[in-house]
């Protein structure tokens, strides 16, 4: 029969033996606070409660060192890493757009001192004044939405009213005066968004046949740049790529180059804008960049700032050839030494057809007796140093003898050496002789 336990308090324990109190020294010990959380209802061990003292330190210390990692990247001040929350403090209940507007505006810091932000940029105006050389002095008017719905209203208006006084006299069905309503509601939510959610009456616009004249009714030029941001978003991702097109080209663009005219810099927003764009790069390409260097007007700023977007981001290549050849073949207006520039970097493997469309390009100022840009030796630069092994000997003789027309005496010697101390693509196997 086992001996009955002493009660507590009755007098000493019993020693144990010593390989038992080694053990029990050796073992880890609860603290008071720590009992105490355990033996409490909803304590750490039911695993519903708050977390225990060590685990929370952890946690702040794991913040505190994320914190330091970005001010001796970004410097004192820096904002918490997006998405921040969610991974310490779990997942939370708000929207998407809720979300994303914070770390947004956070990002906007950052990114200008990290240097990821091109919406800020500083212009020679020496280089100014070499493209203003070559922009179009008679450029066409410039069309926005409200002119285009203006033209199809009228055009419709006077083609329906037509038809319908020689059958019965009736008037042009005009929309639903509370459809009209509701729109110019969403007007006045757009000309003061800066965060949240969005009218649904507005994101299914990309749904209705007649969308733009129904975006019109919002009118786009009242828009915040947030609202300008989340618009890019829905279009982008909702619309067809022509639909998409038209919409960078009468409502994005012209609202991009306002605000650098007035500004000077752009609006993070609106830059962020410009690189969601480009989740459709046809569009993109069709609706922004080849109708600004077509207009004959894009200042270097502009070409800039836009020209940031082509370098931070991944484009397919064959939209990539695409744009090349058609900068390459369309009237030269200075800006277009930069976007060709940006494009030859990015190192594609480019057709033969738009490698001849360079070469042509280049050539054609065989003739021209103005003093060209440096950012036109630049780009001729960037093409020998990319595709040198791919020009023909032929190209590559063509091209020594347009720098003796326009030279520049930093680039020129090293385009000379490209060309030179390089194979061919018509020689094959073998390396050329040296070219006088």
């Amino acid at each position: 029969m086992p001996k009955a336990r002493r009660a507590r308090g009755s007098g000493p324990a019993p020693a144990l033996p010593l390989a038992e109190q080694i053990l029990q020294d050796a073992a880890p010990r609860l603290r008071a606070r720590e009992k105490r959380g355990a033996e409490e209802p909803g304590g750490d061990g039911g695993g519903d409660g708050f977390v225990d003292a060590r685990l929370s330190r952890r946690i702040l210390e794991q913040a505190r060192r994320q914190q330091e990692e970005l001010e001796a990247e970004h410097g004192p001040g820096a904002p918490a890493a997006p998405r921040q929350r969610s991974a310490v403090l779990g997942p939370s209940s708000d929207s998407e757009d809720d979300e994303e507007w914070p770390s947004l505006e956070k990002a906007a810091a950052a990114a200008g001192r990290s240097g990821d932000y091109g919406g800020e940029v500083e212009v020679d105006p020496e280089d100014e004044k070499a493209i203003e050389m070559f922009m179009n002095k008679n450029p066409p008017l410039r069309r926005t939405l409200a002119d285009i719905i203006m033209e199809k209203i009228t055009e419709k208006q006077t083609e329906v009213e037509t038809a319908l006084s020689e059958l019965s006299g009736c008037p042009m069905p005009q929309l639903d005066p509370r459809v009209l309503e509701v729109y110019r509601g969403v007007r006045e939510v757009l000309s003061k968004y800066r965060s949240g959610k969005l009218p649904k009456a507005f994101k299914i616009i990309p749904a209705l046949s007649n969308w733009e004249q129904i975006l019109y009714i919002t009118e786009p030029e009242t828009w915040t740049a947030a609202a300008m941001y989340q618009a890019t978003r829905i279009f982008s991702s909702n619309l067809k790529e022509r639909m998409a097109q038209r919409f960078y080209n009468l409502v994005l663009l012209p609202r991009i180059r306002d605000d650098i005219a007035e500004y000077k810099r752009l609006n993070f927003h609106l830059y962020m804008a410009l690189k969601k764009a480009l989740f459709k790069p046809a569009a993109w390409f069709k609706g922004i960049l080849i109708p600004l260097c077509e207009s004959g007007t894009c200042t270097l700023r502009e070409a800039i700032i836009i020209g940031s977007i082509l370098s931070k981001c991944s484009i397919p290549v064959l939209h990539s050839s695409a744009a090349l050849l058609k900068l390459a073949e369309m009237q030269y207006s200075g800006a277009n030494s930069i976007f060709l520039r940006l494009l030859i970097d990015k190192k594609y493997a480019l057709p033969f057809r738009v490698l001849d469309a360079l070469v042509f390009h280049f050539l054609a100022f065989r003739s021209e007796q103005r003093l060209l840009p440096v950012l036109w030796h630049q780009s001729l630069l960037a093409l020998a140093q990319r595709y040198k092994e791919d020009l023909s000997s032929e190209q590559k003789e063509a091209l020594l003898e347009l720098l003796k027309f326009h030279s520049h005496p930093q680039i020129s010697p090293e385009i000379r050496r490209e060309l030179m101390n390089s194979g061919t693509r018509d020689v094959e196997g073998e390396q050329p002789p040296a070219m006088e």
